[in-house]
């Protein structure tokens, strides 16, 4: 059974595990230095860091499980434009992962359609994420929700770039 819920600081363990696991399978044959990568997991997805993001109500997270398991999460940041400037009208799709044995499933389509009812029952008139431009699978389901290509931005692991394209939809 899935079950798909409002996380809590007590499920940061959960996010940060989930985090580390779900980039590798999404980005890690794309970051040419592991140490780099394992530098980046233990800054953003440190246990410590995922429960002050858990904490900062400009965020809001969910956590999916199955049968208790987790197997995926999300993040919403809340009144942030592009250009990472405070507008709020603006919330920005931060993190959408789920464990690739389950992407099948559709479960990634059940968290996001959450995450865009969420978005407009407060208010929001647009939503934006980034995705790394090698990333297809990921382009794909966001252009199936009908986000749109704006631009792209500079990510760092370590000191190589890694371009993002930034996606932007209208609620």
């Amino acid at each position: 059974m899935i079950e798909i819920r409002r996380a809590t600081e007590n499920d940061a363990t959960y996010i940060a595990l989930l985090g580390r696991i779900t980039y590798t399978e999404s980005h890690g044959d794309f970051i040419e230095d592991k140490k780099n990568l394992l530098d980046f997991y233990n800054t953003y997805y440190a246990v410590s860091q995922i429960k002050k993001e858990l904490n900062d109500i400009n965020n809001m997270f969910w956590i999916v499980f199955s049968d208790e398991l987790p197997i995926g999460f999300a993040k919403l940041c809340l009144n942030v434009n592009t250009l990472n400037s405070i507008d709020e009208s603006y919330c920005k799709l931060q993190r959408l992962y789920i464990l690739n044995d389950f992407i099948g499933f559709k479960i990634g389509t059940q968290l996001q359609e959450i995450i865009l009812k969420k978005a407009i029952e407060l208010n929001y008139k647009k939503i934006w994420l980034t995705a790394y431009y090698k990333n297809t699978k990921g382009i794909k389901f966001y252009k199936k929700y009908d986000f749109k290509e704006v631009g792209s931005i500079d990510f760092y692991v370590g000191k190589t770039n890694y371009e993002n394209l930034i996606f932007e939809k209208t609620l």
